[in-house]
């Protein structure tokens, strides 16, 4: 696939990224695509390696054809390219920019070689079919007489969506938020995702014939006993938006707030308004520390740099990881990497100095008279592993220290999907409190409600979603037509 030679001659080129400082000043995407010819090197890159693991479970969830549009790229056969991705990945423009791209951590040039840019010549397919008119609405021709309820308008529902209208069922989607995309729209900042993206697939899914219904809740709004009613099968596709909480003393304190509510309240601000309403947690000219090192955490980052905050500290109960794979992360598997992401490199190019802490765990939150945040109360941790090879976490005595703060930001994770509607359903659940459902079936023990995506599995990642929301579409699909 690609040149044979190619990963020979060209080196690994990544989408360059506008100067930190640069993209500071606002909250437009930052990404900066090579030019054609660059690209082509890149899909000339991929190897004739005889089992292409980006395309295995351990690489790409949706199963893309991924060695087959990279050589596609590099011979200029660019519409193909675009209809062999279609065939595999309905948002692509999303995957390819939002994506942990486990596909390139299991490209087996990566084994000695920087890897492939699987992601960015992902992204580079379906910006390049949206240029040249290619991605447009293809309505299907014949109707079935079955009508789908999704709930939830994220990547899963969206998926699921566009999968059983495309087999001819009249699909409606029911979202409760006023904009269309769930974790899409006001998950994922405006810098790392275009909201005008999201609005562009939208409207090619209404044109399609996808009905949606914004601001309405169903268990509040709706009933789920009328889509019960309405409906010959449902969707449950809410996500998993329980925030884990962090219960120590101090907790109500005035500017302790969950990752998503900081980052929901800023992107609709920024669509509303331009930020000029004022309805959203502003970090303008404070001190902010962010609780959690995972993606919601760095994308607390940028927002809270993009507002002009005075300092930045990022916690992480973890140690830091290795910069290289360990016996714990073999290739292909995904790793554990200490990488810096957009967020890390800009808060040092504003404080010089990058604002993680590693193996810290918060004990009290500190307020004044007036119950407002001032700051809080760390103490190191130290891990270590048992008989059994169990990671243990134990504080170092002596350690605690005390660090000032007017915002503080939770972005510990999320523990499953809202209970209101699932138990409204009678739908039972596993363990871990998400909607009971057999992965690759997706059956719930309500025999007409379906469940997929993180309200299913659990917390994970867009592609991820995707992937079961066409699973579950398939599903449906059958039994609409048993």
């Amino acid at each position: 696939m690609g040149k044979p030679t190619g990963f020979l001659e060209f080196e690994r080129q990544k989408v360059k990224d506008r100067l930190p400082l640069e993209r500071l000043k606002d909250f437009g995407e930052f990404l900066v695509p090579l030019k054609d010819a660059e690209r082509r090197n890149q899909g000339a890159r991929c190897m004739d390696c005889g089992v292409p693991f980006c395309q295995s479970s351990y690489g790409c969830p949706v199963d893309n054809l991924i060695p087959e549009w990279n050589d596609l790229v590099y011979r200029g056969q660019d519409e193909e390219a675009f209809r062999r991705l279609r065939k595999t990945n309905n948002f692509p423009e999303f995957t390819g920019r939002v994506c942990p791209a486990p596909c390139e951590t299991a490209c087996v040039l990566g084994v000695t070689s920087p890897a492939v840019t699987i992601k960015d010549n992902e992204a580079w397919i379906i910006d390049n079919a949206y240029e040249k008119g290619w991605m447009v609405p293809r309505p299907p021709q014949v109707r079935t007489k079955k009508k789908v309820a999704v709930i939830g308008s994220g990547p899963a529902g969206l998926a699921a969506a566009d999968q059983l209208n495309q087999a001819g069922h009249s699909v409606t989607v029911f979202e409760r938020a006023d904009r269309v995309g769930g974790l899409l729209m006001y998950g994922i900042p405006n810098m790392k995702l275009e909201k005008s993206l999201v609005d562009r697939r939208v409207k090619i899914l209404k044109d399609e014939g996808v009905v949606f219904k914004t601001g309405v809740w169903v268990g509040r709004d709706v009933k789920a006993s009328d889509l019960d009613r309405d409906f010959d099968a449902i969707l449950v596709a809410t996500g998993a938006t329980r925030p884990r909480d962090l219960t120590v003393p101090g907790r109500q304190f005035k500017g302790v707030h969950f990752a998503m509510d900081f980052l929901t309240a800023n992107t609709k601000s920024l669509l509303d308004s331009n930020l000029k309403d004022g309805k959203y947690i502003s970090a303008a000219g404070k001190k902010v520390i962010v609780i959690g090192g995972g993606d919601t955490g760095n994308d607390c980052l940028g927002t809270s740099l993009r507002h002009g905050c005075s300092s930045l500290d990022n916690f992480e109960v973890l140690p830091q990881p290795s910069e290289g794979r360990t016996e714990e992360f073999p290739w292909p598997t995904y790793p554990r990497l200490f990488k810096a992401d957009y967020g890390h490199s800009e808060a040092v190019a504003r404080f010089g100095k990058d604002p993680r802490t590693y193996s810290i765990s918060t004990k009290e939150f500190l307020g004044n008279e007036k119950g407002e945040l001032t700051g809080l109360v760390t103490v190191d941790v130290s891990w270590t592993k048992d008989e059994k090879g169990a990671w243990k976490m134990a504080e170092v005595p002596g350690s605690e220290r005390t660090w000032q703060a007017d915002l503080v930001f939770l972005a510990l994770g999320f523990l499953g999907p809202e209970e209101e509607l699932v138990k409204e359903l009678g739908l039972e659940q596993d363990p871990r409190s998400n909607v009971k459902a057999a992965y690759g079936q997706f059956k719930t023990n309500n025999p007409k409600v379906f469940s997929a995506g993180d309200a299913r599995r659990g917390q994970s990642l867009v592609v991820w979603a995707i992937q079961e929301g066409r699973g579950a579409a398939r599903e449906i699909d059958k039994y609409l037509r048993t």
